[in-house]
């Protein structure tokens, strides 16, 4: 036997208000969060990538906990997740990506600031690419990451995505007052 369980992948499709994402975990913790709007077939690619040979079966029930967090966030009702993950990367993926757990709700960070944060000043385009493999969007936040200028700058799930992320959390802190 190798050294390597296929551990199954359970997903389900998160819809709330105009919003629609697949969600997965395995038996650790949520694994993916897809782009808005773009099904199964991300989740799947990803998957093929991530965990090959992994089955896929749609579970909401096994999913409600992290659906529960995602609703209640995208309803502008939670800041902070506290659902486990199960995240697989490099240990500088690790780091970025814990990083940008610690980006505080409605507030964003530079790619500067990040690598700054890790002590890898130069690791700019790293720390870029890092971000980009994040595979729990929303989750951790990598919406969180803008340009040294404040431009919105890449994003997996896209820049009306991102926009929209940023907005929603600028509106929730607003109307905390």
């Amino acid at each position: 036997m190798n050294s390597y369980t296929k551990p199954s992948l359970y997903w389900t499709l998160l819809e709330h208000e105009d919003w629609r994402l697949i969600a997965a975990a395995t038996e650790k913790g949520l694994c993916y969060v897809g782009s808005d709007g773009k099904g199964y077939d991300e989740l799947h690619n990803w998957a093929a990538k991530k965990f090959p040979g992994s089955e896929l079966i749609r579970d909401e029930k096994r999913l409600l906990l992290y659906t529960d967090e995602l609703t209640k966030y995208l309803s502008g009702k939670l800041k902070q997740f506290k659902q486990q993950c199960h995240l697989q990367g490099t240990s500088f993926q690790q780091e970025v990506w814990h990083a940008l757990s610690s980006i505080p709700y409605g507030e964003t960070r530079s790619y500067s600031d990040i690598a700054n944060t890790l002590n890898k000043p130069s690791a700019v385009r790293a720390v870029g690419t890092a971000i980009g493999a994040n595979p729990v969007l929303i989750t951790v936040p990598c919406h969180r990451v803008i340009g040294k200028s404040g431009a919105l700058t890449g994003y997996r799930g896209g820049l009306a995505m991102k926009e929209k992320l940023l907005q929603l959390e600028v509106q929730s802190s607003v109307w905390e007052g």
